[in-house]
């Protein structure tokens, strides 16, 4: 009976870990119109969105979400209404420092 109960638990603790999965889903930004995912963008700050079937990428909305040596640049994506919809920005590292100016 002790066997059954502790497998039963691990059954619980299993689904829950599953429907848990499921909530943090990516969205997916092919699927948004532009307007939905730049509102997503301004709303949450920052979101992962899948941007192809293989890949995904991080929008920001400022430069809180960027290291100190980080840049905000701005980021396009295909979206649902748009092949290239300026959702927001991305954090990178410039090219050349910039230090040396004034």
């Amino acid at each position: 009976m002790r066997k059954q109960s502790r497998y039963f638990a691990l059954f619980l603790a299993l689904s829950a870990m599953g429907t848990s999965f499921e909530a943090q889903a990516r969205p997916d930004v092919r699927k948004l119109t532009c307007a939905k995912a730049q509102q997503m963008v301004r709303d949450r700050g920052a979101v992962v969105f899948t941007t192809s079937r293989t890949t995904y990428s991080l929008f920001v909305s400022n430069y809180k979400y960027c290291d100190a040596w980080e840049r905000l640049y701005p980021q396009y994506a295909q979206t649902k209404d748009n092949p290239k919809c300026p959702v927001a920005y991305e954090c990178k590292e410039p090219l050349f420092n910039d230090f040396w100016r004034d």
